[in-house]
């Protein structure tokens, strides 16, 4: 059977069945189909990738499809390599066309939304021709990217919610991607830049650049949930994942790639790479819970559910739900916390597995490292003495429902 004897749904099933069974075939982890920016001064260079679509760990009969319709217009997708990338041209897409027959017809809404990708490109290649800024990329190990469409693919997972936070591999992510000037979401080369900064200042072109960075901002790629807030757009990093509800004030606030939300929560602070938030916590203004390179010695810092980080204050351990962090202070991996005797059982009453020395009716120190995770706790500092001290938590962390 070929792409062009497909005309029933039973044959689509069968042709994919046989294409998956061929000789070193491997399922994508993730694929799509992307438009580029490639760079002003070296057309060769990836600036960014769009994806109106990505695929992760999911839609395999498209996959399939999509390595069929390569073969048959000359590509032989190359699987020994963890990932894949080529150009798509016009005969790939009539070939996909015609293994996607049986649904081509269904393919508006949320129906088969490959099949949506596909017919828009073919509708373009009608009215003219594809350039070679549509690029078709395939991972097949979640390894460190070597290109700049695979490391898109894997931040459009994270920012969609496809991928959990932390599950994805973007080592040496930076390294691939471009740093670069952006321009209403367009990136430019440096160097071109200064290239042509004389002349176009000359003649009043010179384009309003809103920032330089490696990474675009989540906006430029993703749209959000009904229910989700950013109030300024260059305080979430494409790459981070906001869990329906987030409200991202303006100000100190700030989510790195590869960090988020797990629910809905009020982020006034930042929340640094690695760094998960659990819903109904709340991240006062100015709050930072420190990432794996910032203080944590390469531990990433979960914060649980209901949990209250006070303005100001610096979180470096994890923590579990219904704490408390008090305003303005630090509670890092080898800070000594002290907790009096009377507290001890009533903090052991919601961690079981807390272990402390019942016999002993005097204060107990414990470095914070050894209490992160540890639920109803109520970090705070003496005003008298300077001891920092924790508590069992007797307030309950509520979000203002209207807000979220």
């Amino acid at each position: 059977m070929s792409l062009k004897n497909i005309k029933s749904i039973e044959d689509f099933q069968a042709f994919v069945a046989k294409i998956e069974q061929s000789e070193g075939y491997k399922r994508p982890i993730g694929f799509g189909i992307a438009k580029v920016d490639r760079g002003q001064l070296n057309p060769e260079k990836i600036l960014q990738a769009n994806f109106p679509l990505i695929n992760w760990n999911e839609n395999y009969g498209s996959a399939a499809i999509f390595i069929a319709a390569l073969k048959e217009s000359g590509v032989e997708v190359d699987f020994s390599s963890s990932e894949f990338v080529c150009n798509v041209k016009k005969k790939f897409v009539k070939n996909a066309l015609k293994g996607f027959a049986p649904y081509v017809c269904e393919a508006s809404g949320d129906a088969h939304k490959n099949i949506q990708v596909i017919k828009t490109l073919h509708w373009i290649s009608k009215v003219e021709k594809l350039s070679d800024d549509f690029r078709i990329v395939f991972i097949f190990e979640d390894v460190a990217p070597q290109s700049v469409e695979a490391v898109y693919l894997k931040l459009y997972a994270l920012s969609s919610g496809k991928a959990a936070i932390r599950s994805v591999n973007l080592n040496g992510a930076f390294g691939v991607l471009e740093n670069v000037a952006w321009s209403q979401n367009i990136p430019i080369e440096l160097a071109w830049l200064r290239e042509n900064e004389i002349e176009m200042k000359l003649q009043g072109s010179y384009p309003l650049i809103d920032f330089v960075d490696k990474f675009p901002r989540y906006l430029a790629h993703i749209i959000p949930a009904d229910n989700t807030r950013i109030l300024e757009a260059s305080k979430v990093r494409m790459g981070a994942q906001l869990c329906a509800g987030t409200t991202v004030m303006p100000g100190a606030s700030y989510i790195n790639f590869n960090a988020g939300t797990t629910g809905a929560v009020m982020v006034e602070g930042r929340i640094s790479s690695s760094a998960i938030v659990g819903k109904g916590s709340d991240v006062g203004g100015g709050a930072s819970i420190l990432g794996v390179l910032s203080g944590t010695n390469g531990n990433p810092v979960s914060i649980g559910e209901n949990t209250l980080l006070g303005a100001n204050s610096v979180t470096g351990i994890p923590l579990g739900d219904g704490c408390i962090v008090d305003a303005g202070i630090a509670i890092l991996e080898g800070t000594k916390i002290a907790i009096v005797a009377s507290q001890l059982p009533k903090i052991k009453a919601v961690n079981p597995d807390f272990y402390y020395d019942e016999t002993s009716d005097e204060i107990q120190f414990f470095k914070a490292l050894s209490l992160g995770g540890m639920h109803g706790l109520h970090f705070r500092q003496n005003s008298t003495n300077g001891m920092m001290m924790a508590q069992r938590s007797q307030r309950e962390v509520v979000l203002n429902s209207d807000l979220h």
